[in-house]
Parts: C-alpha cells; structure tokens; sequence
C-alpha cells in the first residue's frame, strides 16, 4: 500500500539488514522507472529502512 507524506509517495518499504550483496530497494525502484516512474530510494535513519519513493506526491 502507497503512503502518501508530504512531497512525496512512499511505494514501498525494506528494512536496511538485507542479505549481503542484496539490494531490494534499488531493484524494485528500476522496476519502477523501467515502468515510466521517477522512483528512487532514501534511507530513512529513524527506522533503519529504505523506503523507494516518487517526488511530489503524484503517481
């Protein structure tokens, strides 16, 4: 489920202790631009996830 926060939707979310040479987060944002959205991943320090993300809030 997409999180709407200001200036930005939150498309998902992956904790930051992942496997070893695993980075889901980046995967699943190329999956999205290769589907034409501008996602992108940021770390979110406070909960130690990434969350991938689209800019301004629109889908």
């Amino acid at each position: 489920m997409a999180a709407v926060m200001p200036d930005r939707t939150v498309l998902e979310r992956f904790p930051a202790g992942g496997p070893r040479g695993s980075w889901p987060a980046e995967e699943f944002a190329a999956d999205r631009r290769m589907a034409g959205e501008p996602a992108e991943v940021v770390m979110d320090l406070a909960t130690d996830s990434f969350f991938v993300i689209i800019r301004g809030g629109a889908r």
